[in-house]
């Protein structure tokens, strides 16, 4: 039938997501994402338009799985376990694959000059919404005022800090060194983790 698409789309988009994280806007061809995807360059034209089409629609699903991870995170108890999760979350999101595959969001966003209007927004979109789902969490009344800063101002802190972290793990790989230094926010952020320590 006319019109019908002959693959699993899912499927296609988790193999485009994969090569675009690996490779990188720039470095990724539709040929790339054809041979991934198992599906013929045409067909992936015919039925998404192109290669920025098909990054948007497979970030779209990695950005809200990501943000549900950090939003999960952050429902913890108190402030510290809730930072320290985000953070896990956050890490493990850079650190996974072998080799280590870093942020999607940083590696896109460092081709800022390669990649469109409409990609950039994207990214804004997707680090707007982590500060929003940050500041939320922050906000809740069971760890309200156990922060330094005001829920909205640790947000902005912590989305910067986790794109720096970003840049860290492409430079040094070392999961533990990124631990390491989220726990010193988190200790910087938290006052009662510094008394304890």
């Amino acid at each position: 039938m006319a019109g019908v698409r002959q693959f699993d789309e899912e499927k296609v988009l988790s193999a485009v997501l994969e090569v675009f994280w690996r490779k990188g806007w720039q470095s990724t061809s539709m040929a790339d994402l054809a041979e991934a995807a198992e599906v013929q360059r045409g067909s992936l034209y015919h039925a998404y338009g192109g290669k920025e089409a098909l990054f948007l629609l497979a970030f779209e699903a990695y950005a809200t799985r990501f943000l549900g991870n950090a939003a999960k995170a952050l429902e913890a108890a108190d402030t510290e376990t809730a930072l320290r999760r985000f953070f896990e979350v956050a890490i493990s999101n850079m650190t996974s694959g072998t080799p280590a595959k870093g942020c999607l969001t940083t590696k896109t966003a460092a081709e800022a000059d390669a990649i469109g209007p409409r990609i950039q927004q994207r990214l804004r979109e997707l680090l707007d919404a982590l500060q929003l789902t940050i500041s939320s969490a922050l906000s809740a009344e069971r760890i309200r005022g156990d922060l330094v800063l005001a829920p909205d101002e640790a947000a902005q802190v912590m989305v910067t800090f986790t794109r720096g972290l970003a840049v860290m793990e492409r430079i040094y790989q070392e999961p533990q060194r990124l631990r390491s230094t989220a726990d010193s926010l988190v200790r910087m952020l938290v006052p009662s983790v510094q008394a304890r320590a």
